[in-house]
């Protein structure tokens, strides 16, 4: 393991203990070094505010000038609330090199590395990506088919959200419900008839059971 792909499993590791606690926006983790120390670490807060790379920087301080990031999702690149974007942010704090684990798709938070290559920032994509896609495979669902990832599993912690299904709803209008409700990851719980229905319809991700 080289020194991009040590730090990167360090962010990715931030990112996994906030997992299903940030909806609607993905868990990220961050990380700044300097030095080859690591001077700034983030993960999303619970809620989805603020964003990894803000708490990073933070914590870095003046550190973070000349540093290395290391983002487990590409920093974004607009904010809906009219805040400084975090590829701006990482900008401003001076950071020489940002290494990103994966693409963001989101519309409107996308081309962050665009920002950042444009302003003179060095940038490395794609280490750790098949961890990072894992991480965010619910981020990336709702936005490419409007419904939430589904996983049959009995432990509720990694998810921010139960299956649940209304009167006169169908299985798939429901999904869709927990997704413009904020849903990314969602779980049923094994050995319930909601779970065998929902597998007999091809609707779950991931089976725990």
């Amino acid at each position: 393991m080289n020194e991009d792909e040590r730090f990167m499993a360090r962010a990715l590791e931030l990112a996994r203990t906030h997992l299903g606690k940030t909806s609607p926006n993905p868990s990220v983790g961050c990380v700044i070094v300097a030095g080859g120390a690591i001077v700034g670490e983030g993960v999303t807060g619970v809620g989805g505010r603020p964003h990894a790379e803000e708490i990073a920087l933070k914590a870095a301080g003046e550190k973070a000038n000349g540093a290395t990031a290391y983002v487990t999702l590409e920093p974004c690149n607009a904010r809906s609330a009219g805040a400084l974007s975090c590829s701006q942010l990482l900008v401003e704090a001076g950071v020489r090199r940002v290494v990103v684990a994966c693409e963001d798709p989101h519309p409107l938070a996308a081309h962050g590395v665009s920002r950042l290559g444009a302003a003179g920032v060095e940038v490395m994509l794609g280490v750790g990506r098949t961890e990072a896609e894992a991480l965010n495979a619910g981020f990336f669902k709702v936005i490419a088919t409007g419904r939430p990832w589904l996983a049959i599993d009995g432990d509720a912690s990694r998810y921010d959200g139960e299956f649940d299904l209304k009167r006169d709803e169908t299985y798939e209008g429901a999904l869709e419900r927990l997704a413009k409700a904020g849903a990314t990851r969602i779980h049923v719980r094994p050995g319930t008839p909601l779970a065998a229905q929902l597998s007999a319809r091809g609707l779950v991700d991931e089976d725990h059971s």
